[in-house]
């Protein structure tokens, strides 16, 4: 109980990635401006999606939610790490550290099952055109969202509250830049080998149900495409599901690393670039990969951008 009572009391030390060198300076003001542009860019592509009626539809529905998680992700994070460097001290709270894990996998979950739905949407889009809408129809879109966040809350909450039995007693030195379960479990006077092993499991089943999903869904879209009589039809079902799928293996590629090779297997190094990856990188390129590119969105975007210019002659 008084181990408890420690580690539910203490703060905690977070090693952050950057030092006061030269280096390790250009390396911050790079992160700062890839927050800044992928925060942006989530932003807009919400708005545009929120304000234009030409993109009500149900991919840029499940697309729009996309990038709030995307939103979410470097918030988390980047803010928190951001202000210790500045402020010269590395310390976080044992409520923030909790608050950190639970939101990380709350969104980290959410997406990895929004990918496959969306997936699914592509998988309707192009291989049953005829019944897209009744398939896709505005009940069946509020489901599939739900049912991400839900998936996302379950498995965050019951994976924190577990992490939170362990006493934290060992040290109080975090070797990660934010609080991410596998590092924080290292600091337990516990043993925690059976969790780690019931962790990494999880993580197999949490990760392999909706790829699977992804790569059924795109195997079918595929073999759909190649069918296809129509050139420029092939070509635009291709680009609309190539950005999908390189959205797909940049989310899934350092998901894989992070949580179905057990810790023992990488170093906190390696840990610290790829959750740096899947915390700013790819939220940041997603918006850009998967849809500014897009015609519609572009149109969209000059459209909004025009009236602003009309709004400021008058």
């Amino acid at each position: 109980m008084g181990t408890s009572n420690v580690s539910a009391t203490s703060d905690f030390i977070l090693v952050g990635l950057f030092s006061y060198t030269g280096p390790h300076l250009v390396l911050f003001f790079l992160v700062a401006t890839m927050f800044i542009i992928g925060l942006l860019g989530n932003t807009i592509l919400i708005f545009l999606i929120a304000t234009d009626s030409r993109l009500h539809t149900p991919m840029y529905f499940l697309l729009s939610q996309l990038s709030l998680l995307d939103v979410g992700f470097p918030l988390v994070t980047i803010p928190k790490m951001v202000a210790e460097f500045l402020q010269g001290k590395n310390v976080i709270t044992f409520g923030e550290c909790t608050a950190q894990m639970f939101f990380l996998m709350l969104m980290g979950v959410s997406e990895g099952v929004l990918l496959s739905l969306m997936s699914y949407d592509r998988y309707v889009a192009v291989c049953h055109p005829l019944h897209y809408q009744v398939l896709m129809r505005s009940q069946v879109c509020l489901v599939m969202v739900g049912a991400s966040w839900f998936s996302g809350a379950l498995v965050a909450s019951i994976q924190t509250s577990i992490a939170l039995q362990f006493p934290y007693c060992a040290s109080h030195t975090v070797d990660h830049f934010f609080c991410e379960l596998p590092a924080l479990l290292k600091l337990s006077c516990a043993d925690t080998s059976a969790y780690e092993l019931a962790l990494s499991i999880s993580g197999v089943l949490i990760l392999l149900m909706p790829l699977s999903l992804i790569l059924t869904s795109y195997g079918q879209v595929l073999r759909a495409v190649v069918l296809m009589r129509s050139a420029e039809a092939r070509y635009k079902a291709f680009t609309t599901c190539s950005s999908h799928v390189a959205v797909v293996g940049l989310f899934y590629g350092a998901a894989v690393f992070m949580y179905m090779v057990p810790g023992s297997y990488h170093s906190p190094q390696q840990d610290n670039v790829v959750s740096l990856f899947y915390s700013l990188i790819t939220p940041t390129l997603n918006p850009l990969i998967y849809s500014l590119r897009n015609r519609e969105v572009q149109m969209s975007l000059v459209k909004i951008m025009g009236r602003s210019d009309f709004r400021a002659k008058r």
